[in-house]
């Protein structure tokens, strides 16, 4: 990690730099070598205040205390600053960790078999099957995305389906 140092109405002493570096070398597993730390350590009126600003990959980590102690100041600024690339580094992580399967988004959400194993049969979905007629099920294909309705016909009393053909046509499945 690379830092950068500003001091405004003092001067930084070396105990000061090993301070903030000691406590950073501990968050060195989250930041991973590659970010780049500004700290800007002021005095006025009596109050020390410091201000961590972490640039980590493309995102900006700032943190700023205010205390009478210049150390208990720097060390509750890089507190925050810790509390902060945890809960990114947790969510950079739970976003990969639930990501969908490439194999799952590639088949459009219906798994294939592997090359080992046998044909399954996976449900989709299940439908109700009410009695209606040839017109009412054209109705119904056209007012929903799938390809198909599978319907009871009023007059036969048997299960018939009506699907969309690739040609823009329509057929009819009877038993």
């Amino acid at each position: 990690m690379k830092f950068e140092y500003t001091g405004r109405h003092l001067e930084l002493t070396p105990a000061m730099r090993s301070h903030v570096e000691n406590h950073f070398a501990r968050l060195e597993h989250l930041f991973n070598g590659s970010s780049k730390a500004h700290v800007i350590i002021e005095v006025e009126r009596g109050k020390h205040r410091a201000e961590v600003v972490v640039n980590w990959h493309d995102h900006t980590l700032t943190a700023k205390s205010a205390l009478p102690d210049m150390y208990v100041a720097l060390s509750k600024t890089i507190d925050k600053i810790e509390r902060q690339a945890l809960k990114l580094k947790n969510k950079i992580i739970d976003r990969k960790h639930t990501a969908e399967k490439t194999a799952v988004v590639a088949t459009d959400g219906r798994e294939e078999p592997a090359a080992g194993d046998s044909p399954r049969i996976i449900n989709m979905r299940k439908s109700s099957s009410k009695p209606m007629t040839t017109e009412e099920a054209f109705l119904k294909l056209n007012t929903q995305k799938d390809d198909l309705v599978v319907y009871r016909d009023t007059e036969t009393d048997k299960f018939s389906v009506l699907y969309k053909r690739k040609d823009g046509n329509f057929g009819l499945i009877q038993p």
